[in-house]
């Protein structure tokens, strides 16, 4: 019985942080991105120095957990900690929704 409560709690957090993703708004993103990423990550998602990461791509689970971890210390970098530090979950889910429909090179 406990194993399947936990499968079922494990399942329904999975629906829920995919409805969450699907509700981000790429529109919204995009325009926050093009004022706090741009200048370091491009404005197609390429760095623009060999220092900066390509996010180009990136799954948008993974930029979301990458950005709440520099917002939140549990990540540290003395370049993202401040980029990071004003922004709200929906301002990461918005920047991670466009983001990740931007084409790789």
């Amino acid at each position: 019985m406990i194993k399947a409560n936990v499968i079922a709690s494990i399942a329904i957090a999975a629906v829920l942080g995919a409805t969450a993703a699907r509700a981000a708004d790429p529109v919204a993103g995009k325009a926050k991105y093009e004022t706090t990423c741009v200048a370091c990550h491009g404005a197609n998602g390429i760095s623009i120095a060999p220092i900066y990461p390509n996010v180009a791509g990136q799954k948008d689970e993974y930029l979301v957990a990458q950005m709440q971890a520099f917002r939140d210390g549990t990540r540290q970098n003395a370049i993202m900690a401040p980029m990071a530090k004003g922004l709200t979950d929906t301002d990461i889910a918005n920047i991670a929704a466009f983001v990740s429909t931007l084409k790789p090179q």
